[in-house]
């Protein structure tokens, strides 16, 4: 990855205690976040004394694994990502304590659609006084995420027995605050982070089926995040001054909440700075031969010329690429659209690849640890199965709990050697601020993609949604 002044490293931490954030210097960097807090009074105070901390450095977490688990340097404007975050009481917004108790005292479902109704009027009263950046939200601690809010309808698409699609997300019956709060406040300029007591108060414990990372990996997490959704650009993928201007698309499919629709989401990854930008498809329609949600040939080519209306209107400025990243196979009518679409705009190469959740093959190495990251399986001509997560030499460990398994890329009409393929899918999985390793399993076109579904589905067609990828991690 790139960092300040052109320097690189494969891993966003040292990169940025190194070098600096990959716009430092720029004239639009984030040189001091206005953050506004918005929570229980009794939450925000210590979270404010947390954030203060973070100012200096956090030690690691030990010295077993230094590269896997590095101190943070703090957040200030001379180390680190070179910012400062500015709190003031006039943009903090407490939720009353008689808000909390009528939360606490609700049942279920009713206790999470009012919770979201008190915070999103507290939290649109603070940003329409456009006085801050981004909205930091510390959440009800007793709140409990509920099922139920729609046992009718069909089934969710992504319940159909398709199992080597990347689409799933909770079930249309699962409602959580933090999907539901952020379907509520897509038309704010400002984007929100949700935080957890748990985060930032080492007395409290995770809730139930969560875990808790280091102190140091929590402020990195958290500080990168606000980074990135304040304009900055944290690190951004290595360009060639002769590589072809890339966009990158992804494309995902959610029920509406009701159960009513399929539709489509796209995240799309204009270039190597991760500038994304949301643009939601047409319906899409479950095949009787594979129980896969597809699109007709017209609605594909709509969705790309949308997406390439998008980058314009972006960049001032046509690609001369599209990779095309779908969490189902590929149909002759959508791959026909697609290229309809790139062809009509005389985009010079479109590269399209099925992303598969797993293979079927697995790949084994002389002892205990599992196979190294990046490594790629050949099994067909367009067949291939890359371990995105497996043992890291620099981290000298595999840092997962579970047996690795691969991703499959199956390449529609490739123009690049299959490790040329593979390199690019695996540095798109860094490109991923919502956490700091090196590690990510999904490229972000289709991680940013499922992350936006999860919220979309929870607003109705005609709301007007945020463009920026920004408003949905």
């Amino acid at each position: 990855m790139e960092f300040g002044g052109a320097a690189r490293h494969i891993d966003p931490r040292f990169g940025i205690t190194n070098y600096g954030p990959a716009d430092l210097g720029a004239a639009d960097a984030p040189r001091a976040i206005r953050v506004g807090l918005v929570g229980p009074a009794d939450q925000l105070d210590g979270l404010r004394r947390w954030l203060e901390r973070c100012r200096e450095p956090i030690a690691a977490k030990d010295e077993k694994y230094p590269h896997l688990f590095p101190e943070f340097p703090g957040c200030d404007t001379d180390r680190g990502l070179h910012t400062t975050l500015v709190f003031s009481d006039r943009n903090t917004r407490a939720i009353s304590s008689r808000d909390l108790r009528a939360i606490e005292t609700a049942g279920q479902p009713a206790a999470l659609t009012k919770a979201v109704s008190i915070y999103a009027e507290e939290i649109r009263t603070l940003a329409d006084e456009n006085r801050v950046d981004v909205l930091l939200v510390a959440r009800p601690e007793q709140l409990i995420d509920t099922a139920g809010r729609s046992a009718r309808g069909p089934k969710e698409a992504d319940e159909l027995p398709a199992r080597d699609t990347l689409d799933e997300p909770p079930p249309a019956q699962f409602a959580n605050f933090h999907d539901l709060l952020k379907a509520r406040l897509l038309h704010l300029r400002q984007p929100i982070q949700i935080i957890r007591r748990s985060t930032w108060d080492e007395a409290t414990r995770p809730p139930e089926g969560h875990s808790r990372q280091d102190e140091a990996s929590r402020a990195w997490n958290l500080h990168v995040a606000l980074y990135y959704k304040a304009g900055g650009v944290p690190w951004r993928l290595l360009r060639s001054p002769s590589d072809l201007t890339t966009c990158y698309v992804g494309v995902a499919f959610y029920r509406s909440d009701d159960g009513s629709s399929l539709s489509t989401s796209v995240a799309q990854v204009f270039n190597e700075r991760g500038d994304g930008v949301i643009v939601r498809g047409g319906p899409a329609r479950i095949s009787r031969t594979d129980r896969q949600p597809h699109l007709a040939r017209a609605d594909a080519h709509a969705l790309l010329v949308h997406a390439l209306d998008a980058y314009r209107r972006e960049h001032h400025t046509a690609p001369a690429r599209i990779v095309l990243h779908k969490t189902s196979a590929f149909t002759d009518d959508e791959a026909g659209g697609f290229q309809d679409a790139a062809d009509e705009r005389f985009i010079d190469t479109l590269e399209m690849s099925w992303i598969t959740s797993s293979e079927g093959a697995a790949a084994f190495r002389p002892g205990d640890a599992p196979p190294l990251r990046g490594t790629l399986v050949t099994l067909g001509e367009r067949e291939l199965a890359l371990y995105a997560t497996g043992s890291i030499e620099f981290y000298r460990t595999y840092p997962g709990m579970y047996i690795p398994r691969p991703i499959g890329i199956r390449p529609v009409r490739p123009t690049r050697n299959p490790r040329e393929l593979a390199a690019e899918i695996l540095a798109l999985t860094k490109m991923n601020w919502n956490q700091t390793r090196l590690d990510g399993r999904l490229p972000v076109t289709l991680r940013t993609a499922n992350q936006v579904k999860s919220v979309l589905r929870f607003c109705p067609p005609d709301q007007a949604v945020a463009t920026r990828y920004a408003h949905y991690m």
